[in-house]
């Protein structure tokens, strides 16, 4: 065995990026949580399909204004986990708000704060991962991404159960603990770690960063990935309010079978997400991106003709295969690209960009679905996948990611 598969394969370089995949698991464990409330408060509070996009609307303006100011932060104090570490407690505050309040616009600010939370961990997530594997970023940002997918997919189940005996409030309450508890490890097993990208991050001061930033997004393939990112994760972002409205309302299943019907479709992701960053690192990310996006485009639209219950969870299913495997390839190529100063940043950018989008994509939904029924928003959300198609191609070729 060579020396350099004995380090990569080491708990030194593997700790790290499973912890730091963990900690992105509580953070989709919690928003998991409140995609599967979302019906139950729905029914509850008496909201129309239009006010339960607009809480969703809520969630991604939270990520929007706390994405742009959170990868400055990263860059310029290299704080990676102590800011990773204030994203977990503060998602948990924020879900225990939900299920501890009742008025509408009380919970539209808690779900804005839960929102703000999820995305203030990517920046600093990502960079950390990025330095320490910049030889096989596909790789350790696909784990990342896999926490993701297990959080996704274990979170619907649990609630689900839970939601047979329990009220939404206390099923959101104790799917709040996941986040702290997440936090402490992290903290104290990586708090050593944060130390390290310090010195390169004071050795730019504000004005040579923000030039250096305003050259770099001019840059076609920045604001290209940025928008193709954008669009997929507007349509994934519609999936994951309008399945859960699509399957109680429509397809009449219990809670339980519902959290299945999710847990399936992250299940996809489970598989996918490895391969597909793994070959990545080997054929560069291009085709991984365009062929899980245009599989994703056929899938989301096929859900709209489909009326037997075996072969929709079947096509949700292979749906998350092809949805999920492109998202961790999508960030290691954004990072390919990105200097190593505006790391943090340049995810920011990237996030910043699918939240901004995907605030409109809810409400817009939700419109459809007063207007039309359930059904016509997946032909919304299969155009959204298209866009994303077409905007690949804008990126440039180059000797990395090609």
């Amino acid at each position: 065995m060579s020396d350099a598969v004995a380090s990569f394969r080491s708990a030194r370089v593997q700790i790290p990026v499973l912890l730091v995949s963990l900690g992105h698991g509580a953070t989709h464990w919690i928003a998991a949580t409140f995609y599967l409330v979302l019906p139950f408060i729905t029914l509850d509070l008496g909201l129309s399909y239009v006010q339960a996009g607009a809480l969703v609307t809520c969630f991604h303006l939270g990520s929007t204004l706390a994405n742009f100011p959170s990868g400055t932060l990263v860059d310029l104090t290299g704080k990676r986990v102590v800011i990773q570490a204030a994203a977990l407690v503060l998602g948990s505050v924020a879900l225990f708000g939900v299920g501890a309040v009742d008025a509408y616009l009380a919970l539209c600010a808690v779900v804005a704060v839960l929102g703000a939370s999820n995305m203030l961990w990517h920046p600093a997530a990502i960079s950390y991962l990025s330095q320490h594997l910049p030889n096989n970023r596909g790789y350790a940002l696909s784990i990342h991404a896999l926490g993701a997918n297990l959080g996704d997919a274990v979170a619907p189940v649990v609630a689900g159960w839970l939601l047979l005996s329990l009220s939404w409030h206390t099923t959101a309450e104790l799917n709040a603990l996941s986040g702290i508890i997440t936090a402490a490890i992290i903290v104290i097993v990586l708090a050593r770690s944060d130390q390290a990208p310090v010195s390169a991050s004071k050795a730019i001061d504000w004005r040579s960063y923000g030039k250096s930033l305003w050259e770099t997004l001019k840059r076609r393939d920045i604001w290209s990935l940025c928008l193709m990112s954008g669009f997929r994760t507007m349509s994934q972002s519609g999936l994951l309010v309008f399945l859960p409205l699509f399957l109680a309302n429509e397809m009449k299943v219990n809670p339980f079978m519902m959290g299945i019907t999710l847990m399936l479709l992250q299940l996809g992701g489970v598989v996918a997400t490895p391969i597909a960053g793994v070959l990545s690192d080997r054929i560069g990310r291009r085709p991984i991106v365009m062929g899980g996006i245009f599989a994703t485009t056929i899938l989301v639209f096929a859900l709209a003709f489909i009326s037997n219950n075996t072969i929709f969870v079947i096509t949700v299913a292979v749906l998350g295969f092809f949805m999920y495997a492109a998202r961790p390839v999508i960030h290691s190529w954004m990072m390919d690209r990105a200097p190593p100063h505006l790391a943090a940043t340049l995810t920011s950018a990237l996030f910043g960009t699918q939240s901004m989008l995907s605030m409109i994509g809810p409400v817009i939904g939700g419109w459809l679905a007063d207007r039309y029924g359930l059904g016509s928003v997946f032909y919304f959300l299969a155009g959204l996948v298209l866009i994303a198609n077409l905007l690949a191609f804008a990126v440039p070729r180059s000797e990395k990611g090609d």
